[in-house]
C-alpha cells in the first residue's frame, strides 16, 4: 500500500478541505504538477486552473482556483488560494458574469502586467465554462 499525502486548500474565507490523498495535481505557473507522498519540497505560485485531489478519503474532487500559492514538503501539500470553489458548486450565471467582467479587464488594462493577469484568468475562467 502507498503512503498517502496529507492536503489542505485554504481560501481567504475558509479551510475547503483537509483530507489525504493517493495523489494531489495541482496548477503550478509553469504547467501542472501531480504530487504523491515523498515529493521534493516545493514553493510555487498556481495560475488560475482545476486542483485534481485523487484517491482522498471523501473520494476523488476537483476545485477551481483563481491562483494562490503551494507548498509542498515530503510529507504534506498545503495550497493557499486566492479564490477557490468546488467545481460542484459553480454557479454558470456567476460564472458567465465573470468571464464578461474579466473580458473588460482586458480592455481596461493600464499595464501588460495587468493585462496579462486578466488573460490568464479570463482564459481559466472560459476553460472552466467549457469543462461544465
Amino acid at each position: 500500500m502507498t503512503d498517502k499525502i496529507p492536503f489542505e486548500l485554504v481560501s481567504p474565507e475558509r479551510l475547503l478541505l483537509a483530507e489525504t490523498a493517493d495523489m494531489v495535481t495541482l496548477p503550478g505557473t509553469d504547467g501542472y504538477f501531480g504530487v504523491l507522498y515523498g515529493h521534493m519540497p516545493l514553493i510555487t505560485t498556481l495560475k488560475p486552473g482545476v486542483i485534481d485531489v485523487t484517491g482522498g478519503d471523501l473520494g476523488d474532487q476537483k476545485f477551481f482556483v483563481l491562483g494562490g500559492f503551494a507548498e509542498v514538503t515530503n510529507t504534506k501539500v498545503t495550497v493557499l488560494a486566492e479564490e477557490a470553489m468546488p467545481m460542484a458548486e459553480v454557479d454558470t450565471v456567476a460564472l458567465d458574469a465573470r468571464i464578461k467582467d474579466a473580458e473588460e479587464d482586458i480592455v481596461l488594462a493600464k499595464t501588460e502586467t495587468e493585462r496579462a493577469r486578466a488573460v490568464d484568468t479570463a482564459d481559466a475562467l472560459r476553460t472552466l465554462r467549457a469543462a461544465l
